[in-house]
């Protein structure tokens, strides 16, 4: 096999910070609830498939794009014109070339939107899928990746409104066995419980050749059970003692999902969209469960060099790599909704939203309860609240102010997964302007 057909010589980047797994339920009957096994069988296969080689993914950043978005936001809140822009026709221009530059510069698509009290401006270029020619729309949706989270969380929260949980309540406790250590549904939601992200296990169990580059890119629409993803996070070294730190888990949030599966006897899709997409107003978001996408949609492409195996097309994707760590679908507009609903409560009660906005870690990013927090460019000493995500071909963005009123959403596809950061765009070209755009 040629060098050029190496995962590891082609990709610096992919798995750990490039998706957000997600993770329902450990089935995937109509009933989560009675599909959910109180002790996962563990097998050694995984961890022997392991040792052989080491997941690309191991020494991926998972907050690399985290800070690139607190970068530009710094570098917006320094600029002059953030302090005097107005929302004018000029506005509108600069925000169109900045989406026009991504896709000149190797996005194929970009989608974006930035709401004020003095505007409300979408924009969009490229299109829907490589090497097609259907040119992208600004409503149509995309992999949103780890913007799932927030969702997540926030139907968390509701069960503790219930009553139905604490924070402190113990995973061991609803989901015997699934982890394969006892941590609080706190330290999932605020990644300081330890669990590793395990995502490049799940995918290493499906290949043969783990350094073919082909089969990599092939067996992400294979389809992972929810066993898989216990095996994965029981294979995976833990990263941290529970409470010592923070450490970004894509797994965690998976097991939130089982559980909130198992509570409530009803598939996660439903409870998404009767509990957050429908009272947000988010009309064309969905949480789907094959890689058959009806109407216009984004798909996911990832870009592994000039010098490697190229570009690669990944429609077929499979959400259930992802689950309920990042499998739903969206739009900039209903992403905006989602924000807006959320820090204004009408998902859940005022004091809950503090709760969930509260950083419980500063390290690299200060890390709610299923969001994030950095500087607001526009007003000293405030702050924007939201998430961004990654999955293999795909980027988000998500951004409010704490009444609602300013907000920045953006997706991308086309992503560069390789050690390069330059050898594609630069996303601050369109997030700096769109910053400064809401000052």
């Amino acid at each position: 096999m040629n060098a050029h057909r190496r995962v590891r010589a082609a990709l610096g980047v992919v798995v750990a910070g490039a998706l957000p797994l997600t993770g329902a339920g450990m089935a995937t009957t109509a009933s989560a609830a009675s599909a959910v096994p109180a002790t996962p069988a563990v097998t050694a296969e995984p961890a022997a498939r392991a040792a052989d080689a080491t997941p690309a993914a191991a020494v991926d950043d998972p907050l690399a794009l985290s800070r690139q978005v607190r970068d530009a936001a710094e570098q917006a809140a320094s600029a002059p014109a953030a302090r005097t822009l107005t929302a004018d026709a000029g506005i509108r221009r600069q925000l169109d070339r900045a989406v026009s530059t991504l896709v000149d510069d190797g996005a194929v698509a970009v989608t974006a939107r930035v709401e004020t009290p003095d505007l409300t401006w979408s924009g969009a270029d490229g299109v829907r899928e490589l090497g097609g020619h259907a040119p992208a729309r600004a409503d149509d949706p995309f992999r949103v990746a780890s913007n799932t989270k927030p969702m997540i969380a926030t139907l968390v929260m509701q069960e503790i409104e219930k009553g139905t949980w604490t924070l402190d309540t113990s995973v061991e406790d609803v989901l015997p066995g699934a982890l394969p250590r006892d941590v609080t549904i706190e330290q999932l939601l605020s990644h300081t419980s330890g669990a590793p992200t395990a995502s490049e296990y799940l995918i290493l169990d499906k290949m043969q050749d783990p350094t073919d580059i082909d089969e990599y890119f092939e067996v992400l629409g294979e389809h992972y059970s929810d066993g898989d993803h216990v095996r994965a996070v029981h294979t995976a070294p833990w990263m941290l003692e529970p409470g010592t730190g923070f450490s970004y888990s894509n797994a965690g949030f998976v097991t939130l999902g089982m559980m909130l599966e198992k509570v409530n006897r009803t598939d996660l899709d439903e409870l998404l969209e009767e509990r957050v997409f429908e009272p947000a107003g988010m009309r064309r978001s969905d949480y789907p469960e094959s890689p058959r996408k009806r109407g216009p949609f984004l798909a996911d492409a990832a870009y592994t060099g000039a010098d490697g195996a190229g570009w690669y097309s990944i429609r077929h994707f499979d959400p259930t790599l992802f689950r309920a760590a990042g499998a739903v679908t969206s739009t900039t507009k209903d992403l905006a909704a989602f924000n807006e609903a959320l820090v204004t409560g009408e998902l859940v009660e005022p004091e809950t939203v503090t709760d969930m906005l509260t950083p419980r870690s500063a390290e690299t990013i200060e890390y709610g309860l299923g969001t994030y927090r950095l500087p607001d460019p526009c007003v000293p000493g405030e702050y924007l609240y939201g998430h961004d995500g990654a999955s293999f071909g795909t980027l988000s963005v998500n951004l409010t102010s704490l009444d609602g009123e300013r907000q920045v959403s953006l997706g991308v596809t086309g992503r560069n997964v390789t050690a390069d950061p330059e050898a594609l765009y630069d996303l601050s070209d369109l997030l700096v302007p769109m910053f400064e755009a809401t000052c």
